[in-house]
């Protein structure tokens, strides 16, 4: 995956400024939190959009129907019931890796573009949290994740302890829960599901913290706008899916299912 750390290595020693007082810094990381929140507002949309247009409550209207009670028209039928989910599903981790990848290679209105795409597309397969749950306990729970990403982010900022050392231990925690969470679609276990949540929200919010360290010492007043850019995109892009992550697995607990 790409890495733009390695643009430090033209800083002249003693170059290092004062995070306290660089204003540079400063509007690097508010750039990173605005491009983050506007990811995430887009998410947010194309969920609730698609979720709308794929459920009604006329019968007549009505291609299917779920277990809960819930009328899927024939949109819903098909991104939901169809093989046609599985590209719902898949979509938004192809362009994550073509981000990643590419990242160097992009302009920042090119890369910028990918990013909004992506949201869109993580807001297509994540809407059918609004047939699953109740839309009380999904606003309640976004905002106690809100609430903990801003309290686990600011302390990844503030602090002078070195978070580099939990980058390797959150790795893993990531990766166990990648293969748990593959093993478990076979298996169907509630009790392996329940270990997967609770391990996701501590390595979510452990890597809320370690992103924000690492997007903040990415950071460096030489670069030109172009370098500065995809910076700024892919540290938004790390801390996006931090909260969307930690919002799925709180939502695990938190969420109260329709009836």
């Amino acid at each position: 995956m790409a890495d733009l750390r390695n643009y430090q290595t033209r800083a002249a020693p003693g170059a290092r400024v004062d995070a306290a007082i660089d204003e540079g810094l400063r509007a690097y990381m508010i750039r990173v939190y605005n491009l983050m929140a506007l990811g995430l507002a887009i998410t947010g949309l194309a969920a609730f959009g698609v979720a709308s247009l794929a459920t009604t409550t006329d019968p007549s209207a009505a291609a299917s129907q779920l277990g809960n009670g819930t009328l899927l028209t024939a949109f819903g039928s098909a991104i939901y019931l169809s093989p046609l989910r599985w590209v719902v599903m898949l979509a938004p981790l192809a362009l994550v890796f073509f981000m990643s990848f590419r990242i160097q290679t992009l302009s920042v209105s090119a890369a910028q573009t990918t990013f909004w795409v992506y949201a869109a597309l993580v807001g297509l397969s994540l809407s059918s949290i609004f047939i699953v749950f109740t839309g009380e306990s999904i606003v309640r729970t976004f905002f106690i994740t809100a609430a903990s990403f801003g309290a686990l982010s600011l302390w990844g900022y503030t602090t002078k302890r070195d978070l580099s050392g939990m980058g390797s231990f959150l790795f893993m925690g990531l990766i166990g829960i990648i293969l748990a969470s593959l093993v478990n679609i076979f298996l169907g276990s509630s009790a392996l599901q329940f270990a997967i949540s609770v391990i996701g929200v501590l390595v979510f919010a452990g890597l809320t913290a370690y992103d924000t360290q690492q997007i903040k010492e990415m950071y460096y007043e030489g670069d030109d706008q172009l370098v500065a850019g995809r910076k700024a995109i892919m540290g938004a892009l790390r801390l996006y899916l931090d909260f969307i992550n930690l919002f799925m697995f709180l939502l695990q607990f938190m969420g109260n299912n329709r009836e």
